[in-house]
């Protein structure tokens, strides 16, 4: 056991979601469970070469994360290795054959260790579990004998999404389709049968996620202690940034939003140069990957430490349509009606709360700005690219994102004082869908206009400001 912890310790760019001694066996279980759905080989492509190019020398390390559908499966966070599945191979250790470049010290010496295929494969077997590894050169023979096999019928497949040209996966299938078209085969897309798999999160991944949410509540809690020191977007970007980083083993999920003011009304907005003003909101969307796993979070909180009137009316729509979801989901629906229905309620919230009040508005959007949720796991965005996951019906062990948001021109006198503002709001949690409903992964993240004014109101006590 201890030798198996020092081989992931000492591989750890390698294996960057790793369960100690379980790590092999959990991943094997995965390929297992996929090998059981398929009638032919099929064969999974990690990246073909990390940041850059292999020609050109690198002066900066970007760190590579690997394709989420051979990391699923493999646990290989390395770039020119491949995966075969065949559930009809006569002998059992070559159901599953694992692809890898040659081993290369002179990489390691710059870059750190990696696995490579050796005369010695001892010790990679005991980490991923494959018992049949070969070298990645090899692939295309292995194919070839494969797809001319009598037992093979006249298919194979591959991980791609077929009307989606934009990726390695698509650069791979229109190779490997090309190759086996001239053995008379043809290719068939693996991505629906792998994703009803990977979409629904196991306990091992479910841990994870609980330290990813937990590291998230930590910084936002420790930059809302300390917000009146912040006087810009990209200073509180950064401390927020730091505060993620130092708490887990991984990345940031994702580039961090700081959009204060009118820039909360762009949704991805980037460049983090603007002063905070003291009568703005500022929107923060942020997130962390411990392992392969990853929390996505939004807040939407005063500079200066108190919502206004008008801000705080708009924010507790917001705030109400997100519980509202969240009583929504549950197993059997699927996003696309979940969505129509909390946009519904927020046309309705705003007539009842805002305009039969006096208000006036002008929305940024026609109706619906954005998804209110989009499935979460082995990436941010997980399952089939844009809105091809709006019709999966939701199952126990899926994970998904609750982010209604407003944005647009808003003006009401609000006792006494009229206000006019272009305003954005979203606040986002992650739920886990349970047998009956959902589990709010994100609880303790604060979100009620009580609790953040407590809160940003104690820093600014501590740091006397």
């Amino acid at each position: 056991m201890e030798a198996i912890k020092q081989l992931l310790q000492d591989y750890s760019e390698v294996f960057i979601s790793t369960f100690s001694e379980k790590t092999a066996g959990i991943y094997q279980k995965r390929r297992r469970e996929l090998l059981s759905k398929l009638d032919s080989f099929c064969v999974f492509s990690g990246v073909a070469v990390e940041p850059g190019t292999e020609e050109v020398f690198a002066s900066t390390w970007t760190r590579f994360i690997q394709d989420p559908s051979f990391l699923f499966l493999t646990g290989i966070n390395q770039a020119g290795c491949f995966l075969l599945l065949d559930p009809l191979a006569k002998e059992e250790s070559m159901r599953e054959v694992l692809f890898i470049p040659l081993k290369d010290k002179d990489k390691e010496f710059w870059v750190g260790k990696r696995i490579g295929y050796s005369d010695d494969l001892s010790d990679l077997k005991t980490l991923t579990g494959f018992q049949s590894i070969q070298p990645s050169s090899s692939l295309w023979n292995t194919i070839e004998r494969l797809s001319l096999r009598k037992e093979t019928p006249s298919y194979a497949y591959a991980f791609f999404f077929p009307d989606y040209q934009l990726d390695h996966n698509a650069r791979f299938a229109l190779e490997m389709g090309t190759f086996l078209e001239k053995k008379q085969k043809t290719l068939r897309s693996v991505s629906e049968i792998h994703l009803e798999l990977r979409m629904v999160l196991d306990r091992e991944r479910i841990s994870l996620v609980e330290k990813a949410q937990e590291a998230s509540a930590e910084a936002f809690k420790s930059i809302l202690s300390r917000l009146p020191l912040f006087k810009n977007e990209r200073a509180l970007g950064l401390a927020l940034d730091y505060e993620l980083q130092s708490r887990g083993d991984g990345d940031l999920a994702f580039p961090t939003i700081v959009a204060s003011g009118k820039n909360a009304c762009c949704l991805h907005y980037s460049k983090k140069d603007e002063s905070l003003q003291e009568k703005d909101l500022v929107l923060l969307d942020f997130g962390i990957r411990i392992g392969t796993q990853h929390s996505d979070i939004s807040r939407t909180i005063p500079v200066s430490g108190q919502f206004d009137p008008l801000q705080k009316l708009l924010y507790n729509i917001v705030l109400e349509a997100q519980l509202f979801h969240e009583k929504q989901v549950r197993p059997g629906v699927t996003l696309r009606e979940l969505d129509q229905n909390v946009w519904d309620f927020i046309e309705k919230s705003l007539k009842n709360s805002f305009t039969d009040k006096g208000g006036t508005f002008e929305l940024l959007y026609n109706k619906r700005p954005h998804g209110v949720s989009h499935f979460i796991g082995e990436q941010v965005h997980e399952g089939a690219p844009k809105s091809r996951s709006l019709d999966v019906v939701l199952k126990p062990g899926m994970m998904i994102s609750n982010e209604p948001g407003l944005y647009g021109r808003f003006q009401m006198t609000l006792d006494g004082v009229h206000y006019d503002r272009l305003i954005g709001i979203r606040i986002e949690d992650d739920l886990l869908i349970t047998e009956n409903g959902c589990i709010n992964m994100s609880i303790d993240i604060p979100k009620q206009v009580e609790e953040l004014e407590r809160l940003i109101a104690n820093g600014s006590n501590f740091f006397n400001v």
